[in-house]
């Protein structure tokens, strides 16, 4: 099988996984490849994410690599596990890797925690709301690329309708809930949409009023997914040139830090919901 051209965020990050335990050993991929029965060049190819490996070849590697960490092996040999087109890969071609990779990252988390300053969280947006934000893109989007973009958006949204979904812990500053994309009675219908989310039982949602000042990671909208095990967690930043993952332990620890931050400023879920259906009321008188 010829290798990979463009490996997914989740196939780099194995990938990635492989190469630290092996530099963790000491080993050259000379060496790991001699143990490993394959040509020198297999090894490199397997952790760039271009050549695809077995969860039976990550349980080897990782013995080779003397990782005795065995929660971290069986997590790895899931990803590698993991053959399955996911319902992302219907939009491969039409949309930018990086929207992929966030659906691939959001439906193999165990728990999503979220902050957003301006935009509310894609998970809890409605399909109208969601068109105002992307009709909003500078240079403007050809209706063509708003209505795809829209329909990935919302399809991302069925991760929180699996057997068994991940929780979603969801920080919105009053700034994202005052954005009237599409007018106030989009905004209306919006505000209604997050009451009603707020109630599963798999999603909190805690909002941060004006009034709290300013907080750590303010300036950023932040998706913390949490993996199997606590070393495969990622980070995903948005900016404007797409989505940026990340994953060092440093900066996983800097980004929990900051969503606890926040989350201690923020009011409660039963007041958050309070202060949310304030707003859809004032929306209403209008």
């Amino acid at each position: 099988m010829p290798p990979r051209s463009t490996p997914t965020e989740r196939q780099r990050r194995l990938g990635e996984e492989l190469r630290r335990l092996r530099i963790a050993a000491g080993m050259t991929t000379e060496h790991a490849a001699g143990l490993l029965g394959v040509p020198r060049t297999n090894v490199p190819n397997m952790e760039s994410g271009r050549s695809g490996i077995s969860p039976e070849r990550v349980r080897t590697l990782a013995g080779n690599y003397g990782c005795t960490d065995q929660a971290l092996v069986e997590a790895l040999a899931a990803m590698a596990g993991s053959r399955e087109k996911g319902w992302w890969e219907a939009y491969r071609g039409q949309l930018r890797d990086g929207f992929l990779d966030i659906a691939e990252l959001e439906w193999h988390s165990t728990r999503l925690r979220i902050a957003t300053t301006v935009h509310l969280p894609g998970l809890l947006q409605t399909e109208e709301h969601g068109r105002a934000v992307f009709a909003a893109v500078i240079p403007p989007l050809p209706q063509a690329d708003i209505d795809l973009r829209t329909a990935h958006r919302i399809d991302r949204q069925q991760v929180l309708d699996r057997p068994e979904p991940p929780a979603l812990d969801a920080i919105v500053h009053e700034a994202a809930l005052r954005m009237e994309f599409g007018g106030p009675k989009v905004a209306k219908r919006q505000l209604d949409h997050l009451l009603h989310m707020s109630e599963r039982d798999n999603v909190t949602l805690r909002v941060i009023p004006f009034k709290a000042g300013g907080f750590p990671g303010a300036g950023q909208s932040v998706i913390y997914a949490e993996a199997g095990v606590p070393r495969l967690d990622t980070v995903q930043l948005d900016s404007t040139h797409g989505p940026e993952f990340i994953d060092t332990e440093a900066q996983l620890a800097k980004y929990r830090a900051q969503l606890d931050a926040a989350e201690a400023v923020a009011l409660a879920p039963h007041a958050s919901r309070d202060f949310i259906r304030t707003l859809a009321n004032d929306l209403s008188e209008l």
